[in-house]
């Protein structure tokens, strides 16, 4: 299966969190989608994100993870969606945070300079730091994660022209199907 990486797969507002988010549907077994499993995926998806990431003037153009590193850089990108996700559900994180810290080292210690891996690293830690934590949210449409940079801390979807509108959408449907039953 080929995918293209648009403007909205990079919706999370940083680079750790675009990879995170690299799954698809990730907590429904049936329809799950690791779009770094797909052939070319994890070459394609740097220079996506060099393109489209928001954080992509701190990293300019980035360099494809190595192969032998692969393997740790799944793992990390698992943990990095454990670790947010606990976070903002408000669920015991601690635990977490220390193999999601073993597990940046790991993944640092073999990374190359400028690659796609010590980028997530650099951008991970900026999360794990970050002064306002409740801007962090999940996307009540597919579930990724993403920064809330609105004003009023009160966005809902990690893109309201795909997420947003999809449940907007859905909204009205279900409205109208109500109106319309006897």
């Amino acid at each position: 299966m080929s995918f293209s990486w648009t403007p909205h797969r990079f919706s999370g507002g940083a680079l750790a969190l675009d990879v995170a988010n690299s799954v698809i549907l990730r907590h429904d077994d049936g329809r799950r989608i690791d779009r770094f499993e797909a052939v070319g995926q994890m070459d394609s998806f740097p220079k996506a994100a060099a393109n489209f990431c928001a954080e992509r003037a701190l990293f300019g153009d980035i360099l494809p993870v190595k192969r032998e590193n692969r393997a740790d850089f799944i793992a990390l990108r698992e943990l990095i969606d454990r670790y947010f996700r606990a976070r903002i559900l408000g669920e015991a994180a601690d635990p977490l945070l220390a193999d999601l810290l073993a597990a940046l080292a790991q993944v640092l210690k073999r990374a190359s300079s400028g690659g796609l891996d010590a980028a997530t690293v650099h951008s991970t830690l900026r999360l794990i730091a970050m002064p306002d934590p409740e801007r962090m949210k999940i996307c009540r449409n597919c579930g990724w994660l993403f920064i809330d940079r609105s004003k009023n801390k009160s966005r809902a979807w990690c893109d309201m022209a795909v997420c947003g509108n999809r449940a907007k959408a859905s909204r009205h449907y279900r409205r109208k199907k109500e109106e319309t039953a006897p």
